[in-house]
């Protein structure tokens, strides 16, 4: 895909007000009746940060998100944008961001630059600047061929652009992406990817859900991982990866007796798949070779530790509803 230059957004621009954290969330709460979807979540957003918030389904993170940006209010905890509690100056925060919704909403019945126009027109941008930022993104989204088009003429990647454009018309000083490229096949998502890459060099403050762990290492400076309302973890990729995971991973098919009990003697960090046996070494190399030359007479695999491995390391690997 090739596109423009990255478009000229004003970060930081919104009141004169300087503020470390873009975001503060403490002690956070969300009730649906009797259920407790979110349960003391406390964590912060540096200004210039990609934050990656990701748990399993119903973990709580879509209901944290749509708490950050002022679609649903807390049950309890405050929640501070820009140095405004959410509540009191939730018109204000919502001024200054922009939202990319896992849902298509752009409007069917309106060409691709009209939805880019119409939804200046709810921030108060002047006709001919809403113009001129939908041509500059339309550029830098590889859209402006299909300026003209409808809605439904766009492919999926093309529809996915459209809607993260249509969230940086206002210039926001957050934008808050809800699973970006969910059904993208893995061109797209490596196109997007790189558009929010971009993004991110140019300095905005990012806030992502999303279930691709390659995708929030590749572009998360750091994360938290949430499960059953509560914060599991936090910290960088490559932290909670050394952390959790290790550097080396070794996958055995088929193990032995043997090789479970020379895991428990040596006390290797592991998980017993029943069929197969996940093994989370040290920079020991004697051990790896140890395996190798050893437990390996069918099929091994050995790789680095990734993201996926803390993430289901932490959270389990049975299905979720």
């Amino acid at each position: 895909m090739t596109g423009g230059h990255t478009p000229r957004l004003a970060f930081g621009s919104g009141n004169g007000r300087y503020v470390e954290h873009i975001i503060q969330v403490e002690n956070l709460y969300k009730r649906f009746g009797k259920v407790t979807a979110v349960d003391g979540v406390s964590f912060s957003v540096a200004k210039g940060e990609f934050f990656g918030l990701l748990g399993p389904n119903g973990a709580g993170k879509t209901s944290t998100i749509r708490m950050l940006y002022g679609f649903s209010p807390p049950s309890a905890g405050v929640i501070r944008v820009f140095g405004i509690n959410i509540e009191d100056g939730w018109r204000e925060v919502k001024a200054r961001i922009g939202v990319c919704h896992q849902e298509n909403t752009l409007d069917p019945d309106l060409s691709v630059v009209q939805n880019l126009h119409i939804f200046a027109g709810y921030f108060s941008v002047p006709p001919d600047e809403a113009r001129n930022r939908a041509e500059e993104l339309l550029e830098f989204f590889a859209l402006s061929h299909k300026k003209h088009a409808k809605v439904a003429e766009l492919s999926g990647g093309m529809a996915r652009r459209l809607i993260l454009a249509r969230a940086l018309i206002n210039r926001p000083d957050l934008l808050v992406l809800d699973e970006p490229t969910t059904g993208l096949d893995p061109q797209s998502r490596h196109q997007l990817w790189d558009k929010l890459d971009a993004l991110k060099r140019s300095g905005i403050t990012v806030v992502i859900t999303t279930h691709y762990m390659e995708e929030a290492a590749q572009l998360c400076d750091r994360l938290v991982i949430v499960d059953h309302g509560k914060i599991l973890v936090e910290g960088s990729p490559e932290s909670l990866i050394a952390e959790h995971a290790g550097r080396h991973v070794i996958e055995v098919e088929g193990p032995d007796e043997s090789l479970r009990k020379f895991v428990v003697d040596r006390n290797i960090a592991h998980e017993d798949l029943e069929h197969r046996l996940i093994l989370y070494t040290s920079e020991d190399a004697s051990i790896n070779d140890t395996i190798r030359e050893k437990f390996c007479m069918d099929k091994c695999t050995f790789r680095n530790g990734t993201l996926e491995d803390v993430f289901l390391r932490l959270t389990g690997r049975e299905l979720r509803e």
